[in-house]
């Protein structure tokens, strides 16, 4: 197994669909949702841990998709939503890498390290995942235990 963990956001670190009224503005093409959402896990625990395993030599990265059907300047909106709500909300990790990608892109196309950990709310992507898949019910005891 390569020693990489990729972390999707929106319903896996991120509660983008506990924001009141989430769908009406991505349908409007609004990036507050991302800029608003709270977290999913508790971001301390999940920087240590991310911290840690980094300087243990793993490759820590982001790995998550755009709005569906969304035009260029929206797609450029929801990524700075995005990186600025981990600068935000995970200050102290140093991603070794991000990528936001157009909805429905195959995650295992466009990561760097291939065949580590993903951790995603949607199951089509962690079966389409070429490396180790977990859902979202325990990332920190995932993680404790690869540490």
């Amino acid at each position: 197994m390569t020693k990489a963990i990729y972390l999707d956001m929106d319903g896996t670190i991120v509660d983008l669909y506990g924001v009141d009224g989430w769908l009406d503005m991505l349908i409007n093409e609004d990036a507050t949702p991302y800029e608003k959402a709270m977290p999913l896990v508790r971001l301390a625990t999940l920087a240590r841990m991310l911290n840690r395993l980094q300087r243990n030599g793993w490759h820590i990265g982001i790995v998550s998709w755009l709005a569906k059907e969304s035009k260029p300047d929206y797609d450029m909106n929801v990524t700075i939503a995005k990186v600025n709500w981990l600068k935000t909300h995970l200050p102290s990790v140093r991603w070794n890498e991000v990528q936001i990608v157009k909805y429905g892109t195959p995650k295992s196309t466009v990561v760097r390290k291939k065949g580590g950990i993903l951790f995603d709310d949607e199951e089509k992507n962690r079966i389409e995942w070429d490396g180790i898949a977990y859902d979202v019910n325990d990332i920190i005891g995932v993680l404790k235990a690869v540490a």
